[in-house]
């Protein structure tokens, strides 16, 4: 089971991105074996700080261990997916496609 904690800053449209661009990467890569909490740093800034987050939207894999992070939209699903260690990462097309 995979388990993500993600910071965001209130409903801009940079953290509904960043909130559609992971759900859609969980859902096609380990569909139903994962957990997403999203936290609004603005709202619960004790939590931020706490987990040391600098920038908004940060995504933190919590488990497997170890932890991972991510900082952006995460629009980039490749580099995201292998960032975060998901399974069949390389299966993902990079930016640029196929020659």
């Amino acid at each position: 089971m995979y388990s993500f904690r993600l910071y965001v800053a209130g409903q801009t449209e940079r953290s509904q991105a960043a909130v559609a661009n992971l759900r859609l990467l969980c859902e096609s890569m380990v569909p139903g074996r994962y957990e997403l909490e999203v936290v609004d740093a603005a709202e619960r800034p004790e939590v931020a700080a706490e987990e040391r987050i600098l920038a908004t939207p940060t995504v933190v894999r919590l488990s497997p261990l170890p932890q991972r992070r991510v900082i952006g939209d995460l629009s980039d699903h490749g580099r995201t997916a292998a960032a975060l260690g998901l399974p069949e990462a390389d299966a993902l097309p990079s930016k640029g496609g196929d020659p």
